[in-house]
């Protein structure tokens, strides 16, 4: 159980659930108007905490430098929304609603003077000071939202290099050479008498010649050409981010303060 004491570690600090996953950041606790106990405590959770959620504080235990509540992420971002009065107080009606959302039952936290509740609690916020109507201090808090804006990085898409093979027709011109017979006669001279003369007179002969030719000859080769990779750049843009922001405003009655706005009778 969280004390008095121990509500200036709570605040601003992260609260885990039961399995350790962060669900958001301590915002404000509420005391019981009766005991004067931690009851519960509002926990900062959505994107770049703009939504603020209620759980119970009187099971909740401190684990080195963070709230750990014994209840599921997912169930206390999805508590309901409850109203607070301006003077920082929980309507027996909402409290009834979030007990019934934690699966509290009311009548025995009603009549459990240690862990139940007056229907109605006040509040200390993140700033340290109190918010509880009836205490020696008579001031009020007035307290204003603000909106932060950040960054988040996520995945836009893919982009991928893929690799195939296509088939395309090319045409080259070569020359080439071949050997044509060609028949060559000379007339007998004494240069060449002698040669002529030796073998038989009269009788039958052949001589071959052996033609040759070139032809194309086609062999492919792969050949490196290029190297081709994917690279990122980061390109800056500006974006216009519309929020609402809620603020308190405290007027005064009967002071004579903006027109008098004194209570008739």
């Amino acid at each position: 159980m969280i004390t008095r004491e121990q509500i200036d570690i709570v605040l601003d600090h992260p609260v885990h659930d039961a399995r350790g996953d962060k669900i958001g950041d301590a915002r404000h606790v509420f005391f019981d108007d009766v005991t004067g106990e931690p009851e519960w405590v509002s926990v900062r959770t959505g994107l770049f905490g703009t939504s603020e959620s209620f759980v119970p504080i009187h099971d909740a235990a401190l684990v080195e430098d963070h709230l750990e509540v014994p209840f599921a992420k997912d169930q206390v971002k999805d508590a309901p929304n409850v109203d607070i009065d301006a003077g920082g107080h929980l309507s027996e009606q909402e409290e009834q609603r979030l007990y019934q959302y934690y699966g509290i039952d009311w009548d025995a936290s009603w009549q459990d003077p240690h862990g139940g509740t007056g229907r109605t609690t006040g509040t200390t916020g993140t700033t340290g000071t109190t918010g509880t109507v009836g205490a020696s201090d008579e001031a009020m808090t007035r307290s204003e939202e603000e909106m932060h804006v950040g960054v988040e990085r996520r995945e836009a898409g893919r982009a991928r290099l893929r690799k195939y093979v296509v088939t395309e027709e090319q045409q080259y011109t070569v020359p080439v050479r071949h050997e044509e017979v060609r028949v060559e006669r000379e007339p007998i001279t004494d240069a060449n008498r002698d040669r002529a003369m030796t073998g038989p007179d009269i009788t039958e002969a052949e001589h071959d010649v052996t033609l040759y030719e070139e032809q194309p000859v086609v062999e492919t080769r792969a050949v490196p050409k290029e190297r081709v990779r994917l690279t990122t750049e980061e390109v800056t843009e500006e974006e216009t981010v519309t929020g609402e922001v809620r603020k308190e405003r405290i007027e005064s009655e009967g002071t004579g303060e903006h027109g008098d706005r004194r209570r008739r009778p």
